[in-house]
């Protein structure tokens, strides 16, 4: 319910997944251990993926900050499209 609301909210054409047993993330090696405050746990490492057509990883950013992400983002997009084109 929370990822149809928040999808509605920002009006995106997409589907929102949930990886609640943490397998995806643990995969692509965003679920680890985090140290917050002199206290560990396990948690998620704000991650970003580029994934290309053929489901290829071309590009990962970790441990993202929000603040100029998108624009970093966008601009590999811009040259995954040059090199496809």
């Amino acid at each position: 319910a929370s990822h149809d609301r928040f999808k509605t909210k920002y009006g995106l054409p997409f589907t929102l997944l949930s990886d609640e047993d943490h397998a995806v993330s643990t995969a692509y090696g965003a679920w680890a251990m985090k140290n917050n405050y002199g206290r560990e746990a396990m948690g998620i490492i704000r991650s970003s993926f580029l994934i290309d057509p053929r489901g290829q990883v071309v590009k990962v950013w970790s441990r993202v900050k929000a603040d100029g992400h998108a624009a970093e983002v966008f601009a590999a997009l811009a040259v995954a499209r040059a090199h496809r084109a």
